[in-house]
C-alpha cells in the first residue's frame, strides 16, 4: 500500500456494500462514490500475511515445474480467495480455503520453458483440471510438506504458461477496450485472474462518476465485458479490478485500460472514442497520404527527431505551439523549412521519439527551468537535475499506455480528443512536407509494475505481462520492468497497438527499442498485421542488441541482429559505427580520448593521449567501415587488410560475424542517434585540440558521408547536420530542454552551455570541463552552415541513384567493388565502384566514391578504373555545391589515377 494513500483507502464495509449492491448503474450513490470517486489507486480489502517467491512455473494448464526441488514428501496446491495463505517452513499452512494434491510427472519440458531449471515436475489430477480456471482467480501456493503437514518448502507459481493455455481464445479478440456504437458502448478487459471487475463511467475527465457496472466474465477467454446504452463517445472510464496481488493481498485496483486510445490529464481516466469519427480528424485527414518515396526498405533515409526538441527553441513558432504537435503545422517556421529542405534533398522519413502516453512527463504544471552560467559551470545542470522529475522534458522511453498519444505535446492535455487530432495533424503536416513518419515504440518494458500507481498491466493481471526471473521478480535488463512478449496476450497487446498506429495515425514505419528482447515470431506476426492495417508495407527497424535474460536465444528465437536475417526487419548496425566514432558507448575517462576512430585521427592524427598505434589498427578499422558500406550482408566477399578474400560473415567482429544481414534492408547504418554523446561531442574528445573549427565540421561531414554511401537504411540523428552538441552529455534522456536544444537559425550548436548533468557525467568532469571552457572548440555559424549544406548534398547524391541503396545482397555482390584494399592499401582512403549497367533507377552507368579521412590529399592509381569515363557527380559541380574542396578532386582515365583532397568525400559518375 502506498504510504500517502492510507487515509484515502476505502473501508472494507464500503467495498462489501459496493459488491452486494451489484455494482450496476442503479447501485446506490454511496457505494458508487466509494468505488469510482475515492481517488485511491488501490484499496486493500484483505492484507496478505507475507510475500512469497514464485519459483515454480506453470508449463500449461496441467503441468508445473519447481526448479531445484527434489521429489520428496507430498506436494499440495493451496488456494485462498482472499490471498491470506501463510506457509512457514517447519510450520503448517494457514489461511487457505482448500488444496489439491499434485503428483510427480514424467512429462518432458516444453521448448518454451527450456530455460527453467531442473526440478520436480508436477501434474494436476485429471479430476481436478476443471477447477483450475476458477482457482487461478485465487492465491495459489505450492507446498512440499511431510505427511503430517509440516511445510518443507513453499512457492507461488509463475502463471503465464497456464493462462496462455487456458485462455488461448482471447488472442483472437478484436474488440478489447471501449468500443462506442449507436445502440451501446461495450467495455472489454482481459483479466482472467480477477475476482470481480467493474467499470466506472464519467461524463468528463474530472467529474464524479455517472455509473458503475459489474462486468461479466467469459470462462473461454478470460475477458470481462459490460455494455452501457448509447454512444458514450467523448466520455471517460476506469476499471475497478478486484485481484489477489502477492505481498498485498486481496486488493481493488482502480486502473485505466491497457487499450486506452486516449486519456485525460496525467492519464487519470481512459477516454471513449471512435477513432473513425470525423470530429477526431483534422481537416483533410481522410484524403492525406504519405509521400511515395520508399519503394524498398533501402530507400529509407531517416531523420530521428524528438517532438519537443523540434520547436521548443524555435522563436519562429508561436509560443503556445512550441514543444507541441501543433508546431508542425507552421510551415513557415525555421524548423519546418529545415525539414522541407531535407525532404527536397532526399530525406524520406522522420522518426519521432516516443509519442505514445509517457509516464515520466507531467502533463500540466511541468517545470521549465531557465539555466544560465559559464561554459564549464555546474550551475546549469544543478538546476536541471532539481527539476528533472517535474520538468516538461523526457525522451519518452517510459511507456504508460501504448495506444494513446502523449498529452504533454497537446495544446490541451485535459481534453482527450485534442491530442488525437493534433497528433494526426502533425503526421499530416509532415506528409505534406514530403516526409513519411516513423514512430519509436518501446514494447520491451513498462514504466512500472506490481502495485505501483503507474503500473497498469500488473494491477490487472499480476505476474503475467512481465518477464520474471527465477524467484518471480520482474527482470529489468532493459533498465525498466521488462515485458514478456513471448506470452500470448503481451504479444497481442504489442501487435494490436502497432496495427492501431499504422491504421489510425498513418504511421509509415516503426523503430523498436531493444527489439532483441522480442521473439522473432512475434515481430513477423506484427509485420503482417501492420501491413494489413495500413493497406501497404510498413517498414520495421529496431535495436537488435543481444543481452540480458533472453541473450543467445535463452528463452526464444530473438528479434536480434544474428537471428533476424531473412526476415526483412532491419536492425541497427554497430559494425561501422564504432570504428567511425572510435571506442564504444561504454568508454569513460581517458579512453574516450585515447580510443580514436576512423574519421577522427586513429593512427594518422594521434591526439595527446592516443600513444603510438600500429598501422594495422587503422587498416582493420577501414575494413570494418567497408563492412558497413556493403550493408553488413553475410554473403558479400571482400579482400581484408590481411590479403584474405572472405565473406563478411567470416570476418570477426568482437566474436560475432561482421556480416549478419541476409539482405541490405536488414541493416540500419548510423553514426549518431539520441543515445550517447553526439558525433560532434565525441570528436571534441578525440580530435587533436589544435584541429580548427572548420576542419571539425569537415570531419562531421565525413561521418555523414560514410552513412550516406552505405548500402541499407541510412539513419541520421536530428542536428547531426548542424553540428549538434549536448555540451558533452552522454545520456540526455532527462537532461531537460537546455541540453537537448537545436538551433534552426544555425547560429549555435550549444557546445559549452555548461557541464552536463552530474549523474551520468560527473566522473569525467576533469576531462569535460576544460574542453567546454575552450572557446576554440565551439563552431562558428559558417561551420554550421557548411555542415548543413554538405549534408543536403550527400542526401541528394544518395537519392540520385539506386546504386547507393541496392535492393538485394546479390546486387551488392555483383556490382560493388572496393579498391585500395589489402595490406598495401592507403588506409585513410576508402575507394569503391558500383556498376550501374542495366540497373533500375541507377541513373548512371556506374558511380565511384572516395572518402579520404586524412589531413592531406592522396593520389591513388587504380588499374581497375582505367578507361572509365568518369566525371564529378553533378551535385559537386553545381553552383550551390557546399564542398568546393570536393570539386577539386581529379581523375585521369588513361592511368586510373584519382586525386582526393584532404578530409573529403567525393563521388564520380559515368
Amino acid at each position: 500500500m502506498h504510504n500517502d494513500d492510507t487515509g484515502r483507502q476505502m473501508t472494507f464495509s464500503l467495498f462489501r456494500a459496493a459488491v452486494l449492491a451489484g455494482a450496476s448503474a442503479s447501485a446506490s450513490a454511496a457505494p458508487m462514490a466509494a468505488v469510482c470517486d475515492s481517488g485511491a489507486f488501490q484499496t486493500i480489502v484483505r492484507p496478505s500475511p507475507a510475500s512469497i517467491d514464485a519459483r515454480a512455473v506453470w508449463l500449461d494448464r496441467r503441468l508445473a515445474q519447481w526448479p531445484g526441488m527434489e521429489n520428496a514428501g507430498r506436494f499440495k496446491l493451496y488456494h485462498s480467495p482472499d490471498g491470506t495463505i501463510a506457509a512457514p517452513s517447519g510450520g503448517t499452512v494457514s489461511g487457505a480455503s482448500g488444496a489439491l494434491l499434485l503428483a510427480a510427472s514424467g512429462d518432458t519440458l516444453a521448448q518454451r520453458f527450456n530455460y527453467v531449471g531442473k526440478g520436480v515436475m508436477l501434474a494436476v489430477a485429471a479430476s481436478d483440471l476443471a477447477r483450475l480456471p476458477g482457482l487461478h482467480r485465487q492465491q495459489l501456493v505450492l507446498v512440499r510438506e511431510d505427511v503430517d503437514g509440516t511445510v518443507r518448502a513453499a512457492t507461488r507459481l509463475q502463471a503465464a504458461g497456464a493462462l496462455d493455455d487456458l485462455y488461448a481464445a482471447a488472442e483472437s479478440a478484436s474488440d478489447l477496450g471501449a468500443v462506442p456504437a449507436r445502440r451501446g458502448t461495450s467495455f472489454k478487459l482481459w483479466a482472467p485472474t480477477a475476482r470481480q471487475v467493474s467499470v466506472c463511467t464519467y461524463d468528463s475527465g474530472n467529474g464524479r462518476a455517472k455509473a458503475i457496472d459489474t462486468m461479466r466474465f467469459d470462462r473461454a477467454t478470460g475477458i470481462w465485458s459490460a455494455t452501457r446504452p448509447g454512444d458514450l463517445s467523448g466520455k471517460y472510464y476506469k476499471y475497478a479490478v478486484d485481484v489477489v496481488a502477492d505481498g498485498t493481498g486481496l486488493v481493488r485496483n482502480m486502473v485505466t485500460d491497457p487499450y486506452s486510445v486516449s486519456l485525460t490529464t496525467d492519464s487519470q481516466r481512459s477516454y471513449i472514442a471512435n477513432l473513425a469519427s470525423p470530429r477526431l480528424k483534422p481537416a483533410g485527414w481522410d484524403k492525406s497520404a504519405p509521400p511515395a518515396t520508399v519503394k524498398a526498405q533501402t530507400d529509407m533515409a531517416v531523420y530521428e527527431l524528438h517532438v519537443r526538441d523540434f520547436s521548443i527553441n524555435d522563436a519562429t513558432v508561436p509560443a503556445p505551439a512550441r514543444g507541441k504537435y501543433a508546431a508542425f503545422s507552421h510551415s513557415g517556421s525555421n524548423g519546418m523549412r529545415h525539414l522541407a529542405a531535407l525532404a527536397n534533398a532526399g530525406m524520406t522519413d522522420v522518426h519521432l521519439l516516443p509519442v505514445y502516453d509517457i509516464a515520466s512527463i507531467p502533463e500540466r504544471g511541468c517545470a521549465q527551468p531557465a539555466p544560465a552560467g559559464a561554459a564549464d559551470s555546474e550551475a546549469q545542470q544543478a538546476l536541471i537535475e532539481r527539476t528533472a522529475a517535474t520538468d516538461c522534458f523526457n525522451w519518452g522511453y517510459d511507456p504508460y499506455h501504448y495506444n494513446a498519444p502523449e498529452g504533454s505535446y497537446a495544446s490541451d492535455a485535459f481534453d482527450a480528443a485534442t491530442r488525437i487530432i493534433e497528433l494526426r495533424g502533425m503526421v499530416m503536416n509532415l506528409h505534406r512536407a514530403g516526409l513519411r513518419v516513423g514512430m519509436d515504440v518501446v514494447y520491451n518494458h513498462t514504466f512500472a509494475s506490481g502495485q505501483k500507481e503507474k503500473s497498469v498491466l500488473d494491477r490487472i493481471v499480476p505476474g503475467y505481462y512481465h518477464r520474471l526471473n527465477a524467484a518471480g521478480g520482474v527482470e529489468q535488463s532493459t533498465c525498466c520492468d521488462n515485458t514478456a512478449t513471448e506470452n500470448r496476450m503481451m504479444a497481442k497487446l504489442m501487435i494490436d497497438s502497432a496495427a492501431l498506429w499504422a491504421r489510425e495515425y498513418k504511421i509509415d514505419s516503426f523503430r523498436f527499442d531493444l527489439m532483441g528482447h522480442q521473439p522473432r515470431a512475434a515481430m513477423e506476426r506484427l509485420q503482417e498485421r501492420v501491413d494489413a492495417a495500413a493497406g501497404r508495407h510498413v517498414q520495421l527497424i529496431g535495436e537488435g542488441w543481444n543481452f540480458g535474460e533472453v541473450a543467445d536465444g535463452a528463452r526464444f528465437v530473438q528479434a536480434s541482429q544474428l537471428s533476424l536475417n531473412g526476415s526483412g526487419i532491419g536492425t541497427f548496425s554497430d559494425r561501422a559505427r564504432d570504428r567511425v566514432r572510435g571506442g564504444s558507448a561504454a568508454d569513460a575517462g581517458a579512453d574516450m580520448i585515447r580510443r580514436q576512430g576512423y574519421i577522427n585521427g586513429l593512427v594518422y592524427d594521434p591526439n595527446a593521449l592516443a600513444g603510438e598505434r600500429p598501422l594495422t589498427d587503422l587498416m582493420q578499422a577501414a575494413d570494418m567501415v567497408r563492412v558497413g558500406l556493403a550493408g553488413s550482408v553475410r554473403s558479400y566477399a571482400m579482400t581484408t587488410y590481411k590479403d584474405s578474400t572472405l565473406a563478411l560473415e567470416a570476418i570477426d567482429y568482437n566474436g560475432q560475424p561482421a556480416g549478419y544481414a541476409s539482405e541490405p534492408g536488414e541493416a540500419v547504418n548510423y553514426v549518431e542517434n539520441h543515445d550517447n554523446q553526439t558525433l560532434y561531442d565525441m570528436n571534441v574528445f578525440k580530435l587533436p585540440l589544435a584541429t580548427s573549427s572548420a576542419e571539425r565540421a569537415r570531419v562531421q561531414v565525413l561521418g555523414v558521408a560514410i552513412n550516406a554511401f552505405s548500402q541499407g537504411v541510412a539513419y541520421f540523428h536530428a542536428g547531426i547536420d548542424t553540428l549538434r552538441s549536448k555540451s558533452m552529455d552522454r545520456n540526455s534522456f532527462n537532461s531537460g530542454d537546455w541540453f537537448n536544444r537545436i538551433d534552426w537559425s544555425y547560429q549555435d550548436n550549444y557546445f559549452g552551455t555548461g557541464a552536463p548533468p552530474a549523474d551520468d557525467n560527473a566522473r569525467d568532469y576533469a576531462l569535460i570541463k576544460p574542453l567546454l571552457a575552450n572557446a576554440a572548440l565551439k563552431p562558428a555559424p559558417a561551420d554550421i552552415a557548411f555542415a548543413r549544406d554538405a549534408f543536403r548534398d550527400l542526401l541528394a547524391i544518395r537519392a540520385s541513384s539506386t546504386l547507393f541503396r541496392m535492393r538485394s545482397a546479390q546486387d551488392i555482390g555483383q556490382r560493388l567493388r572496393f579498391h585500395n584494399t589489402g595490406s598495401k592499401q592507403v588506409p585513410t582512403v576508402i575507394a569503391a565502384h558500383i556498376d550501374g549497367t542495366g540497373y533500375a533507377g541507377a541513373g548512371f552507368t556506374g558511380v565511384a566514391y572516395f572518402i579520404n579521412v586524412d589531413k592531406v590529399a592522396h593520389t591513388l592509381d587504380l588499374a581497375g578504373m582505367r578507361g572509365k569515363r568518369l566525371r564529378l557527380h553533378p551535385v559537386h559541380t553545381a553552383p550551390s555545391a557546399a564542398d568546393q574542396r570536393a570539386a577539386a578532386s581529379t581523375f585521369d582515365s588513361a592511368t586510373g589515377r584519382f586525386t582526393i583532397p584532404a578530409r573529403t568525400a567525393v563521388v564520380f559518375v559515368e
